[in-house]
């Protein structure tokens, strides 16, 4: 018996830093790291680094719902995050960077939002939370060296995570 499969995209920064948070829950089928949102069609890394294409290093999540829920996945996401930062996340500047939930139907849509006002109400930052949440759109994988890099990779990530002030973040806000 085949399980049904579902869509989750989502932009946090540096996408290599966005896969292990994902890859580790039961339900998950793959996380892939891509680019999406933007004009340029089949971009590549080259591209998308010069911040000119309009697309969002992305991460698009491969899931079954009757193991993990959207929901569960937006809970994962949040706290990957610094939500009220436009220009980037932590070291990487421009807007490839920026943060985005892309919703693939209104249901996500829904609970996308839900969760956004639910953190805007908590008062964790006082700082605006400008997450956008935005419609799906055609998402192409990055290059193969760029995928499951904190598992061939291991070393390069973890400096990646520190040197970035990604973990000092997440440790400081959401812990």
């Amino acid at each position: 018996m085949t399980r049904q499969q579902e869509k989750a995209t989502f932009a946090g920064g540096c996408f290599w830093c966005m896969v292990k948070p994902f890859d580790q829950w039961d339900g998950v089928i793959s996380v892939q790291s891509g680019y999406t949102g933007g004009q340029t069609k089949n971009p590549s890394y080259e591209e998308v680094k010069t911040g000119t294409t309009g697309h969002f290093e992305a991460v698009q999540i491969t899931y079954e719902p009757e193991i993990i829920s959207y929901q569960q996945i937006l809970d994962v996401y949040w706290p990957q995050i610094d939500p009220t930062d436009d220009g980037g996340q932590y070291m990487d500047r421009g807007p490839q960077y920026r943060t985005a939930i892309f919703y693939h139907d209104n249901k996500q849509k829904q609970l996308a939002e839900a969760s956004k006002k639910k953190l805007i109400d908590s008062g964790r930052f006082q700082a605006k939370i400008v997450t956008s949440v935005l419609p799906a759109d055609v998402f192409y994988p990055a290059e193969s060296y760029h995928q499951d890099f904190y598992k061939k990779q291991k070393e390069a990530y973890k400096q990646e995570r520190i040197q970035s002030g990604r973990d000092a973040f997440i440790e400081k806000y959401w812990h």
